[in-house]
């Protein structure tokens, strides 16, 4: 498949792994035509409603849709694809970030270093949430950033060059953050916690990383939910859902109410009319209930066949 010159690189905007692959990509397209096309970078669905006008893209940690299989495209992604491609040139792996795979095609043009190596490992192990992985508590500092100052923030401040992130003096604010504020974020949450459906449940949230929080809480033998809920109001006031899991059962909560991601990680982007936690807890209730079969405690290994009447 020829791959020619993209006029727009889109990416996921809510992630560490939508920004470095995105900046990879850009420096690729650089490399092969001279030039760098512009970054654009979207929620799931804000990008779900985008109409792809352009003639020749390229797609990177946003999953692939059968509208992106068009001659020319190019889509990096690792999550589950719509379809198999017949026009488009897919990069998928879904063991890999998108980062990586974006680096892995840099690789292939001589764009390596130890530093985008190094960041690329980094953001590899918080982006598949890989908790085995002896950095895993630095990585998602690293990931933390983009969450905490925002995608477009991070992009300005490292003027769009990858390199400028590591060691990147915020880091220091994400790890006192991680050390003090996660221990009293878990322990006000974790009585707090509030049913929305048969085996999910939403966690609210004051301080800490709320992804560390529920992944503590997912772990605990006697927590009976196999799906954790976060909720999240961006700046200009839209509400993000956040769905966890450890079994897989993510990805089908956050597709019943139009949202997308991994199995165990997943989101979506709830209705502008909604304007604070209770009411999208409300929203997610009312659209879950009715729409997944009862599961008991210890059948949490059901809970995905549970969403498949939707």
């Amino acid at each position: 498949m020829t791959v020619i010159a993209p006029e727009i690189i889109c990416t996921h905007e809510g992630d560490l792994d939508g920004l470095l692959s995105a900046l990879l990509l850009r420096r690729l397209a650089k490399k092969r035509f001279g030039l760098a096309p512009r970054i654009e970078a979207f929620h799931n669905n804000y990008w779900k409603s985008r109409n792809p006008g352009e003639k020749v893209s390229w797609i990177t940690d946003l999953a692939f849709e059968k509208r992106l299989d068009r001659p020319h495209w190019m889509v990096v992604d690792h999550h589950p694809p719509e379809c198999a491609p017949l026009h488009a040139k897919l990069v998928h792996d879904a063991a890999k970030s998108s980062g990586l795979l974006s680096y892995e095609l840099c690789l292939e043009e001589g764009l390596g270093s130890e530093v985008l190596a190094r960041l690329v490992h980094l953001n590899n192990v918080s982006d598949l949430f890989l908790d085995a992985d002896p950095e895993f508590d630095l990585a998602c500092d690293y990931a933390h950033l983009v969450k905490i100052y925002g995608f477009w923030n991070v992009f300005q401040l490292i003027e769009g060059e990858p390199e400028r992130l590591l060691h990147h003096p915020l880091l220091e604010v994400m790890e006192v953050k991680r050390r003090v504020e996660d221990p009293l974020g878990y322990e006000w949450s974790r009585g707090k916690i509030e049913s929305l459906g048969p085996g999910v449940a939403w966690v609210p949230t004051t301080v800490g990383n709320p992804n560390l929080i529920v992944h503590r809480m997912l772990k605990d033998p006697s927590n009976p939910y196999p799906v954790l809920v976060t909720l999240f109001r961006k700046g200009n006031g839209t509400m993000l859902a956040s769905f966890r899991s450890r079994g897989g059962q993510a990805l089908a909560a956050a597709v019943a109410v139009q949202g997308g991601g991994h199995p165990n990680a997943a989101g979506a982007t709830l209705p502008k009319s909604i304007n604070s936690a209770g009411e999208a807890a409300r929203y997610l209730r009312v659209q879950l209930t009715g729409k997944i079969k009862p599961v008991a405690a210890e059948g949490k290994d059901d809970l995905e066949q549970a969403f498949k009447d939707i």
